[in-house]
């Protein structure tokens, strides 16, 4: 019996924000509470610069775990960058492997240059769980 595949662009969040490196985290924070998110993606400077991302995790362990002002650090200090993407019809299990392998919680999928969404932990396990039980 052939198990149904399910892709990255079957599970993604298309629902995401994006910030400015250059803004602070007190500017972060508001995007995290306001779309009620776990990742904020950092927009590109220009086409040939890369995406970043920053988590709710960074704030926390470069910010509030280091007593810095929110309103003094800036999204670039803290972001992860280059974000490692995946293409909307990678498989989920590679997804798994791929977060397994690099210490992931989160990724960005993109396709072309564009982002199409945001995939986690929750996109990659609940669907899996309801397809095999």
């Amino acid at each position: 019996m052939l198990k149904k595949i399910i892709k990255a662009s079957d599970v993604m969040r298309t629902q995401f924000a994006e910030i400015d490196g250059v803004a602070t985290v007190a500017d972060a924070i508001n995007a995290f509470r306001d779309h009620e998110i776990e990742l904020l993606i950092v927009k590109k400077r220009d086409e040939h610069d890369a995406y970043g991302v920053v988590l709710l995790s960074d704030i926390v362990k470069k910010v509030l775990a280091q007593n810095r002002a929110v309103s003094r650090v800036n999204v670039y200090e803290i972001m992860s960058k280059p974000v490692i993407t995946i293409e909307p019809e990678m498989n989920i299990r590679y997804c798994a492997r791929l977060f397994d392998n690099f210490g992931l919680s989160h990724t960005v999928v993109a396709e072309g240059g564009k982002v199409l969404g945001v995939v986690g932990y929750r996109e990659l396990l609940i669907p899996w769980f309801e397809m095999d039980n």
